[in-house]
């Protein structure tokens, strides 16, 4: 066995693959560059090695310098995690020639499924079902539409070596074609220096179905059942759970076998996981079809070791040390249902906007990684945990993933994992940046999400209209006014007793007030022991001291968990994947505010305000051009994605503010219309 590993990558898989070497007595060594020089990561590897600026293409991409800092130190393996050179032939050639060992599978095995046109042809000679489309060059755009044009509508155009959502781009028409094929070249280019682009035909109702696979370098290869992957936004996963509620036994034995010949066609070793899109449509199961292979370890490996009690990235050192599989495939069983949410640094309550900045609050639900010592899978706490690479004063970089964390739950049932999330995500804290809990949490609590019923359009057509929260049941609105009016209570009793600042009379808070939610009113009375609203009485039992940012209370014998902040008029209550404005006046005062005058924000529509701070790659209007509603007019590249602008309404541009090729900051005026 390896006496010390050195972990080519950064954040969260950095502080996964450590903490197992840890537990293995593998000693390990981080690289970090300048925007990591803090992270967590490089205080938890026993060396770290600094290479290079915070750009990856001058740091984590870089492979010779990889190969120095495992020469400085005496690392005898390489972990390369996912992304950055995880699947780089070169990258694994080059460590061999220097005798260094690659914790993955063989170069042949990367070539061959890295590539996916030729990843396609492979599969298709294995046996594998491969969607119909074009696998050979595409010369340009009008090339692309003759194609598209022939297969027939829909179709995906796909940059060749993309992956990670990249480089993807769904078309329905000759138009969408036009519009979006050179955004895919760019965008394959820019972050995997391919520009390569393939055309296939898009299932209708798609499920993203993928399989574990784990093999060793005896010709032992094993698959560790499914994970679906169905919801996804832009082509991202957010959700994925293990097993999936769609998949019947039959289907899973013909998934797996397919993806083990599949694997065993290029000899295949170390974990990797076949994609597969599954036709909803299909009732008996059997319309799947390869979509690509994974060589690496997956984002969403976690579920898979929850249900199987395996630990991933152990069999990986093991495998690339020499070792045999100690288990066979009917050693490999499914125990409960586990479910992972994907925390990113996005606000969805602006249109899914990437949000960087530095993390003001970070305050997990349960403390990082943590095995439960169960011998049946890695669970964390009670069925909860998180795997994350950040830290409270940490910044979410513009140069890397805006992925914040991984939160897993593990439950008996679907149902139980599914819960134990949405009361595990009311317990999220984070401040300082835009992030998607109240998104997740709202998917969990869905009712579709509820009923399995899945499939790669589910946030799409759920929230076609984009997201305002979860809706709140009139129930869970009246327990909210009872937290809230005990808030105010115990603000109110605190200021009492602040010398001079109160009348002598002010002996005690008022016990009436009305609470205003989300334009809804209700009249909460707090008198000794007993909480009123609406006239009902309520049993409540909490604590709050002023300051508080998370109340645990429990309201008719059921628990509940408010992130609460202050707002001039009263609260800000998150729960339940919503943020809910609250106003708190005692009764007396409330009959008073219907006669303030509302404040009506300034129109904004005339101007082109970039959303996010990003590049500014293209400007396609200048001074004086005639626009129509809906026109493309700038390009926006952060987070490695190209996000298209446009106009919203028709108009004569006025002046331009920016040109392409500047960074811009968030709410910049790109252009002002006439």
């Amino acid at each position: 066995m390896f006496k010390k590993i050195l972990i080519a990558n950064r954040g969260e898989i950095a502080c996964r693959v450590i903490k197992t070497a840890r537990r293995m007595g593998i000693q390990t060594v981080a690289v970090y560059s300048d925007a990591d020089a803090r992270a967590p990561f490089v205080q938890m590897a026993d060396e770290a090695v600094h290479i290079g600026p915070a750009p990856a293409a001058q740091s984590y991409l870089i492979a010779d310098k990889i190969i120095q800092a495992c020469k400085q130190t005496g690392a005898e393996a390489v972990h390369p995690g996912y992304g950055f050179l995880s699947e780089r032939t070169s990258f694994a050639e080059a460590l061999a020639a220097e005798g260094i060992e690659f914790i993955g599978p063989p170069v042949g095995a990367i070539a061959a499924m890295g590539d996916k046109i030729e990843s396609k042809k492979l599969a298709k000679q294995a046996g594998v079902n491969v969607v119909p489309g074009f696998v050979g060059e595409i010369e340009d755009t009008e090339h692309a539409v003759r194609i598209s044009n022939e297969i027939g509508y829909p179709v995906m155009m796909k940059a060749s070596a993309g992956g990670g959502g990249k480089g993807m781009r769904l078309a329905y028409d000759e138009k969408d074609v036009r519009e979006g094929f050179e955004s895919v070249k760019r965008e394959g280019l820019n972050s995997f220096g391919d520009d390569r682009v393939f055309i296939e035909k898009f299932i209708l109702n798609p499920r993203h179905i993928e399989i574990q696979i784990l093999g060793d370098k005896h010709g032992n290869i094993l698959y560790l059942n499914e994970r679906e992957c169905s919801i996804q936004r832009r082509h991202q996963k957010v959700v994925e759970e293990a097993p999936s509620p769609f998949v019947t036994e039959k289907m899973r034995k013909a998934m797996g076998e397919q993806c083990v010949a599949l694997s065993r066609a290029v000899g295949y070793y170390s974990a990797g996981t076949v994609e597969l899109i599954v036709s909803g449509a299909d009732p008996t199961g059997e319309s799947f079809y390869f979509l690509e292979m994974n060589t690496r370890l997956q984002v969403e490996h976690p579920v898979t070791e929850a249900i199987t009690g395996v630990d991933l990235v152990e069999q990986m050192i093991r495998v690339a040390a020499g070792e045999k599989l100690e288990m066979t495939q009917a050693d490999v069983k499914i125990d409960g249902w586990a479910i992972e949410n994907r925390v990113y640094a996005e606000d969805p309550y602006r249109g899914f906007l990437p949000s960087t900045g530095r993390l003001v609050r970070y305050n997990p639900p349960v403390d990082g990684w943590t095995d439960d010592g169960e011998e049946n899978g890695r669970r964390g706490v009670d069925g909860i945990r998180v795997d994350d690479g950040v830290y409270e004063g940490g910044e979410v970089s513009m140069f890397y993933d805006p992925m914040i964390a991984k939160l897993i739950t593990w439950g008996e049932t679907r149902d139980e994992a599914a819960d134990k999330q949405v009361a595990a995500l009311d317990r999220f804290e984070i401040e300082g940046l835009g992030h998607n809990i109240d998104f997740v949490s709202a998917i969990m609590q869905h009712p579709r999400f509820r009923s399995g019923e899945l499939t790669t359009g589910f946030i799409a057509e759920e929230y076609p209209e984009g997201f305002t929260g979860a809706p709140a049941p009139e129930d869970l609105k009246g327990k909210l006014a009872a937290v809230a009016a005990f808030v105010a209570t115990a603000r109110a009793d605190r200021a009492r007793r602040v010398e001079g600042q109160l009348a002598p009379h002010r002996l005690a808070p008022p016990s009436e007030w009305t609470v205003t939610i989300d334009k809804a009113a209700y009249e909460v009375v707090i008198d000794d022991e007993d909480v009123t609203v609406n006239g009902v009485e309520v049993e409540l039992a909490m604590e709050y001291t002023p300051g508080d940012r998370l109340i645990e209370a429990e309201i008719d014998g059921e628990s509940i968990a408010v992130r609460v902040a202050l707002t001039r008029t009263g609260l800000k209550m998150t729960t339940r994947g919503a943020i809910h404005d609250v106003r708190i006046l005692p009764t007396r005062v409330a009959s008073l505010a219907s006669h303030m005058i509302e404040k009506i924000p300034p129109d904004l529509s005339k101007f082109l305000i970039c959303p996010m701070p990003g590049l500014l790659v293209a400007l396609h209007v200048g001074e004086g051009d005639k626009v129509e509603a809906g026109q493309p007019l700038a390009v926006v590249e952060a987070m490695k994605m190209e996000n298209i602008l446009r106009a919203e309404k028709s108009g004569v541009v006025k002046a331009v503010n920016a040109k392409a090729g500047e960074s811009l900051a968030v709410d910049a005026v790109i252009l002002e219309m006439e």
